[in-house]
């Protein structure tokens, strides 16, 4: 459904732009978009993204995210029963809903991907 309106914005805007003879004004908006998306999402999230992950790695090798996972061991097995305890998916769900109480979303991304790499590997059933 939402590719259909997708597909249909963008030839609405292609055509009108044709018939008004405004076509590079729409070339211009493409190419200022196609930057934007570029230069101020993509690459700040890649800066974030792998200083967090960078941060993941030291604290995962200090031990660190296995006492944490330890501490709230009560909650969490509540929470996720399917998971074993001790099981790295559990560390790396902590971390992520820890920064994401401390509103910490660019942060909790690598954090969720690395959870669900690891709930992955856990469950047979893959693509859930």
């Amino acid at each position: 459904m939402l590719n259909g309106i997708f597909v249909f914005l963008v030839l609405a805007s292609v055509l009108l732009a044709a018939w008004s003879g405004r076509m590079d004004l729409l070339n211009e908006a493409i190419l200022k978009s196609a930057e934007k998306a570029v230069f101020d999402v993509a690459l700040r999230l890649i800066g974030v993204m792998a200083l967090f992950l960078g941060l993941m790695r030291v604290v995962q090798q200090a031990g660190l995210m296995q006492r944490i996972a330890r501490a709230v061991a009560p909650v969490t097995r509540r929470l996720f029963p399917g998971v074993p305890e001790g099981h790295p998916a559990m560390s790396a769900m902590i971390m992520n809903i820890s920064c994401n109480v401390l509103g910490l979303g660019n942060a909790a991304t690598p954090f969720g991907i690395k959870a669900m790499e690891e709930l992955g590997r856990l469950h047979e059933e893959k693509g859930t």
